[in-house]
């Protein structure tokens, strides 16, 4: 039986947007290619919307491809326009190599680094900081046109705010890394989310500018709702793969509570489930979706965070929402004294930013302390609420945290 071609499997499970060549399929079927995906490290940790590009490699490496991770060590000086109506932040030489190292632990969890087609990570700091500035103009500038440029969607936005120079040059470093890993490591793909379309077709055209032809791009859908907006988004911010930041059980919770209509591409696009039992489990409309759900949420968090913890995640949950399991593993915070404002407790755990804010969501009804819903917003906890050696608020139907004393 012939092996599947990998780009068959991609387009399966929904991965493909947009391909440079349509040969590509065939060049997938046909050898090993190594192919690099790009990461620019502007924070300390992953987060899912990263998964997606982690997702694709594994796919093409458990099909017999090599994965080059590049972490723009390099590119995140200027920092990406795309998508972007203001510039972004510069960040210092410290800040990029310590978001580097954390982005490097965090990826040596999904993928293979041994054998063949063992992944590999490289930083284009390496060949990006020490570029004579005249030479790269000359040898590589002049291979670009600026009107095209300026048409590339990833410009249009920056465009109306005042694009600079220093932003305009993004796409030429990205394009010269494509270059570089071509000629250093064979790299013959770049793949990337679909806003990184101008980019990747600026790499590709570039290799064969200066006389090969088997370069290719290929994008890849970024993972979003059924209305399109972006998944992964959180009370707190960014859905991240770090613990610290977002904790298993946050993280199990979001994807237990996805809408029923996004559960097919959650399952499709990041676990490994086959597409049979994909479809089989969201063959159902009513509430046996629910059941989808939970497997798609212990299925994500163990990727990420190891099956203990999913285990973990998922028994605080059905504590919570079923009447069993154990709430050990529900997010909790430890107090120094049982006497505390509620409104200083809530800014405490996260449920709200300011006090202003707090006192909103209890004036709204939105607060439950120890199943009984706060009505006054100038409540002050004792010992009392401390029956059972913690108590549990609640912000919504869905957003527990346990307190306990410090003893």
């Amino acid at each position: 039986m012939a092996k599947e071609n990998v780009f068959d499997v991609l387009m399966e499970r929904g991965y493909i947007e947009q391909t440079t060549h349509e040969e590509l399929r065939d060049f997938l079927g046909k050898e090993s290619v190594p192919f690099y995906i790009g990461f620019d490290p502007t924070a300390d940790s992953l987060h899912i919307g990263h998964f997606i590009s982690l997702m694709v490699a594994s796919q093409m490496q458990r099909a017999g491809h090599k994965p080059i991770i590049l972490i723009g060590g390099g590119t995140a000086t200027i920092g990406d326009p795309s998508g972007k109506t203001d510039m972004r932040r510069m960040m210092t030489r410290e800040e990029i190599n310590h978001n580097v190292e954390c982005f490097k632990k965090q990826m040596s969890k999904f993928l293979n680094f041994e054998g063949e087609n063992g992944a590999i990570i490289v930083n284009n700091a390496d060949w990006l900081l020490d570029l004579n500035f005249v030479e790269f103009m000359r040898d590589i500038g002049s291979l670009f046109s600026v009107n095209k440029m300026l048409a590339a969607e990833c410009y249009k936005q920056r465009m109306e705010r005042g694009l600079t120079f220093f932003e305009l040059g993004y796409m030429l470093m990205q394009s010269y890394d494509f270059l570089y890993l071509y000629n250093k490591y064979g790299c013959k793909l770049q793949m990337g989310g679909n806003d990184q379309w101008s980019n990747i077709l600026g790499g590709v055209d570039l290799i064969r500018r200066v006389g090969h032809s088997d370069s290719f791009g290929l994008t890849f859908k970024l993972l979003t709702t059924k209305e399109g907006k972006k998944m992964g988004k959180t009370e707190k911010g960014a859905l991240w793969l770090d613990p610290n930041k977002t904790s298993p059980y946050e993280f199990y919770q979001y994807w237990r509570n996805i809408a029923d209509e996004d559960v097919k591409t959650v399952l499709s696009l990041i676990t490994f489930l086959s597409m049979e039992e994909v479809k089989r489990l969201c063959s159902y409309t009513d509430e046996r979706i629910n059941e989808a759900k939970k497997v798609a949420a212990f299925e994500i968090t163990k990727l990420i965070h190891g099956e203990e913890k999913a285990l973990k995640a998922q028994e605080a949950s059905q504590a919570l929402f079923e009447g069993n399991g154990s709430l050990d593993n529900m997010p909790t915070t430890s107090i120094e004294n049982s006497d505390i404002a509620l409104l200083d407790l809530m800014i405490k755990i996260g449920f709200a930013p300011s006090k202003g804010q707090a006192r909103t969501l209890i004036d709204q009804g939105g607060i439950t302390l120890n199943d009984e819903k706060v009505t006054n917003s100038n409540y002050q906890l004792s010992e009392k609420d401390f029956e059972n050696g913690y108590a549990i608020l609640r912000k919504g139907k869905k957003v527990y945290h346990k307190v306990e004393i410090n003893k």
